[in-house]
Order: C-alpha cells, then structure tokens, then sequence
C-alpha cells in the first residue's frame, strides 16, 4: 500500500497478508512458534540472516499486520507492538537509556507514567526533571549532558494541556535528545508527531485504537533504525512485553473504523464541552477545542479536531465531583477511554491518586476535577446525564 492514499484506506487495506485459503478477512495466527522447512533455515532465522516468523513473543503474522497498518497511519517506518500502553513507554525507556541518563518531562503525565519514571527507572539511576507541559523554554533549561529523553503526552491527562510539537522537537534536536509523544488521547487520525519532528510516537492501544473496551495493546513507532535495529526491540524479543495474535487482531479490525469514530467522539465532545462551559455550577472547562483552552489556537493548528476528552472542574470541590460521579445513570464510572460508551472518572483519586498531593497540585488536578472520555452515544443523553449531579 502506498501512503499517498488516505488514512480511512490506509486502516483498511494496509496490512493485508493473505494466506493459501485467500481469506477476504485478516487472519488470526494462534500459534506460539512456526516450523523451519531444515536445520538450516531454522539456523537462518534465528540469526537473521533470512525474515521470517521464528517465536510469537516477537514475531506473528497477525501481530505483524497490526504493526504494519498503524505505521502507515502515523507515517512511521516501523512499529514495535506491545503488551500494554505502560509496557510500550517501559520497553521505550529501557531500551534507549543507562544508568545514569536523564529524562526531561512533562509534568502532565499519566499517573502510572509518572510511577515508572519516579519508582522504577530511579532505581536504576536514571532521573527524570519535570517541566511545564506549555512552555519550551523549561524544558531547554532543565536539560543536561546526561539527557537522552524528552516525554510528553499531548493532550495531557486530563487536564488537555497542549504541547508544541514542533517547537520541542527544535530544541531536541539542538541538544541531541529523543523527542518521544504519547499519542493515545488524538491517535494519527487527530495528530501525527512524527511530521511534526518528534522522533518516536507511543500507543495505549487500548484506548481509541481498539475502540470498545476489549483488550489491552500498546505500540512504538518510529525510523526503523531506532526501532528494529536498536535495544528497543532487543528488549521486548528479550523482556517479552509481547502482544497476543489475538490482542493484534481486535486492534486491526478496530482500526477500520478509527477515522469515523474519532471523528463522532470529537464532535459528541465539542457539544457536551460548550453545554458544561455554560452551566453555573461549573468552575471551568479543559478541552481544546474551545476558544477559552489556553493553547486553543495551537491545537486547532496541530490537531484535526479537538479530541474526545472533556475536564471540568465542579463547584464544591471533591464532595460535588463525587456527587456528580454518583448520580451518573449512563456514563460508566471508570478510568478507561476511548470506548464507544462514555466515561468519568475522578482523577485524584483514581489514575492519579498514588502520587502525592504536592504533584498533583503542580499538574493543576483539583479535588473538584473530573474527566471524560465522551463516547458515541447521543450528546443530548451524556448532557442530560451529567446535569442530574450537577443540579
């Protein structure tokens, strides 16, 4: 398939490997090893010396199609599945850093992203600065000789902060650093990093990709020689974070449909966004589709659309936000996103719960924010919904 075609072609067709039986369908290959026609084919592949499917810990017909499609929907040269979205920013680190590398990020990070950076990767010796997620000049101060990374999400959870892209990926390359965006929240279908200069690209395929709350999966993508020929994919061969057939799978069929449920999702948002920035008992709205987001201007520039996450902070602090979370009747009280069904969930005492209440004041996460993941059901019903809490 060429790139020239669009992307709602692209997520159909890219990836399409028939078999002997010619199936219209993609294939599900639920095996976990492949048969060598000789010894010295099997001597081959191990060594890479020939292509081909040797162990599906990280190689798979199926797991290959998926890779395939979403790198021509992010304009990537290859792609690194993973297990999860945590076991692809993990497989990320681990692979391009050592001990005594430095991390300049975000400090609008997810809250388990922020667990691995601060817990885990600092055992290692390995430290991370944190830094506006909106203002360049700290992360071009905060650098050192040791950084290797630059980290962010965009937009940032859940406050929806907006990162300029291009602008970081500048300063990165002056200083010789990776720019790595976490690209769950917009998908390629809203945002595309990698035009923009970043250097790698992350996925929690669990959310939008997949798209109705099946399974967990996660990607990397990126230049093939920082990928394929790097520790990265040493590490998941080695590590084994791998993502199951049947995982790759679900992730290819939702795929299909990416572009038109972005799409509805960022619409349906935009609607239940301006009703809430209305509403009296409503303090603020974070989404940036909205002329009052403080980086308006620079979203519509680097996104399609506005995306599907809607915050607000509610009048009353956390009593009224869990009052709110509690009269719910058709959101799902969950910290999952990107399903068809909509979602809420009170973010500091849930995906940013485990870290302190220090950070969490930085990151701007009040006891009255909320979020939500708004889904595919009628915006008339989310808003009728939300207003029996808000009353």
């Amino acid at each position: 398939m060429t790139n020239k075609l669009d992307p709602q072609t692209l997520a159909i067709h890219t990836g399409i490997h028939r078999s002997q039986f010619n199936e219209h369908s993609e294939a599900l290959f639920l095996t976990s090893s492949f048969v060598f026609d000789s010894a010295a084919q099997a001597a081959a592949r191990f060594s890479g010396q020939e292509p081909g499917n040797i162990y599906s810990r990280f190689t798979n017909p199926t797991v290959t199609a998926m890779q395939e499609r979403l790198a021509a929907l992010e304009g990537a040269e290859a792609c690194i599945a993973t297990a999860t979205g945590m076991a692809a920013i993990t497989a990320c680190v681990m692979g391009l850093l050592s001990s005594g590398d430095h991390i300049v990020a975000s400090r609008s990070l997810f809250g388990t992203t922020v667990g691995l950076f601060n817990n885990i990767l600092n055992r290692f010796n390995i430290e991370t600065t944190y830094v506006s997620a909106t203002d360049p000049s700290e992360w071009q101060a905060a650098a050192k000789a040791n950084t290797k990374l630059f980290f962010m999400e965009t937009p940032s959870n859940p406050l929806t902060e907006i990162s300029d892209i291009a602008a970081l990926a500048k300063i990165a390359k002056q200083i010789g650093v990776l720019l790595v965006v976490d690209n769950s929240f917009c998908t390629p279908i809203v945002q595309q990093p990698l035009k923009l200069g970043a250097d790698i690209v992350i996925h929690s395929a669990t959310k939008y990709l997949d798209g109705q709350g099946r399974i967990l999966g996660g990607a990397i993508l990126g230049k093939r020689d920082l990928l394929m020929d790097s520790e990265i994919f040493r590490f998941l061969r080695t590590g084994g974070p791998a993502l199951s057939a049947f995982n790759a799978w679900i992730i290819l069929k939702g795929l299909e449909t990416l572009s038109i449920r972005v799409k509805a999702h960022s619409e349906h948002a935009l609607e239940v966004a301006r009703w809430l920035e209305a509403h009296p008992n409503v303090v603020r709205v974070f989404y940036p589709g909205l002329p009052s987001h403080p980086q308006h201007a620079l979203a519509m520039r680097q996104q399609s659309t506005g995306g599907s996450i809607v915050s607000f902070e509610a009048k009353g602090g956390k009593e009224a936000a869990w009052r709110i979370v509690d009269s719910v009747r058709l959101l799902s009280i969950t910290a999952n996103l990107g399903d068809t069904k909509s979602t809420i969930t009170h973010p500091a005492t849930t995906t940013h719960g485990r870290i302190s209440q220090e950070a969490r004041a930085a990151a701007g996460i009040s006891d009255g924010l909320l979020r939500i993941a708004v889904g595919l059901e009628a915006p008339e019903d989310i808003k009728h919904d939300l207003a029996r809490g808000l009353q």
